[in-house]
């Protein structure tokens, strides 16, 4: 009887250890490319400019150049903000409206550039108020609102988000190091951890009351994780040690295993509420003679 091919390498069959997302769940195209990074060159010009003038026109030149980059790293900044608001189910808006401010310092750059020796003031208004409208049009507004929270209690929910900032930077900080290491499938397989990590941080988000039991997640194991992947990257760097980057990838496979298990008994306990609310209310209805 013929049997379907599978083994270690077959692309049907997931690798030992794998959890049930890919790296890329959950995850959308990002925003921060081409458009943001190239308001940066779009100041350069000025700098020959600057150099070729009077006195007053290299002043007004180098103050609209600064804002230019001022404005561009500030709309760069904008748009990583919202990506991360976008990406949460519960979360408060950025607390500096940075793309705003980036459209308020481009049409200044703007102004400043058309007002040196020989622009007039007209002109120059025109130019900033354009800069500034087609600013807004490109990259839209900051959110101005928070997502989630209704019904939330504050105290808890800032508890929660500075839980997951502490475990969020441990996450960067573990795949900085295995960067550093030199291994594209150590870095997959550590970016399907995060995947896995962060399932958890929604989970919490969404129901602070989780925290207590999962802060040693967020906490203790991720800042062990986070030093093992330091010193592992530093010795496989150098040795490229098979045994090491295998007793490694096997602590990935233990914490992702262990991080879904947990996830999973959160959302059990979401459901288990959820049947006590509902059976609750069934009661009171049949008290007070509301049949179906």
């Amino acid at each position: 009887m013929a049997q379907r091919f599978g083994g270690k390498y077959s692309p049907t069959q997931a690798p030992k250890g794998a959890g049930p997302r890919n790296v890329f769940h959950g995850k959308r195209r990002s925003r921060v490319g081409a458009r943001a990074n190239f308001l940066f060159m779009a100041a350069l010009p000025l700098l020959p400019r600057a150099f070729n003038s009077d006195p007053v026109g290299l002043a007004l030149s180098l103050l609209a150049f600064g804002a230019l980059v001022l404005s561009a790293w500030l709309t760069r900044e904008g748009l990583k903000a919202e990506e991360a608001w976008a990406a949460r189910k519960v979360a408060r808006r950025p607390a500096f409206p940075r793309k705003i401010f980036g459209a308020v310092l481009m049409g200044l750059g703007l102004f400043l550039a058309g007002f040196t020796p020989g622009g007039s003031l007209i002109e120059s208004l025109i130019y900033g108020g354009f800069g500034t409208g087609l600013h807004l049009l490109a990259f839209g507004l900051d959110p101005m609102k928070d997502k989630g929270m209704e019904g939330i209690d504050a105290f808890q929910q800032d508890r929660v988000a500075r839980a997951v900032d502490e475990a969020e930077r441990h996450l960067a900080d573990m795949l900085s190091a295995i960067r550093r290491a030199g291994d594209r499938a150590l870095e997959l397989r550590v970016e399907q951890f995060q995947t896995t990590a962060r399932e958890m941080f929604r989970t919490i988000e969404e129901d602070p009351r989780d925290l207590t039991g999962a802060r040693k997640y967020l906490g203790v194991y991720l800042l062990g994780a986070r030093d093992a992947a330091i010193k592992f990257a530093d010795f496989y760097s150098r040795t490229r040690d098979a045994r090491a980057r295998a007793d490694f990838e096997n602590l990935l496979n233990d914490l992702e295993e262990n991080f879904a298990a947990r996830t999973r008994e959160m959302l059990l306990d979401d459901r288990t509420d959820l049947d006590v609310e509902i059976e609750v209310l069934r009661d009171r209805l049949q008290r007070e003679g509301v049949h179906a």
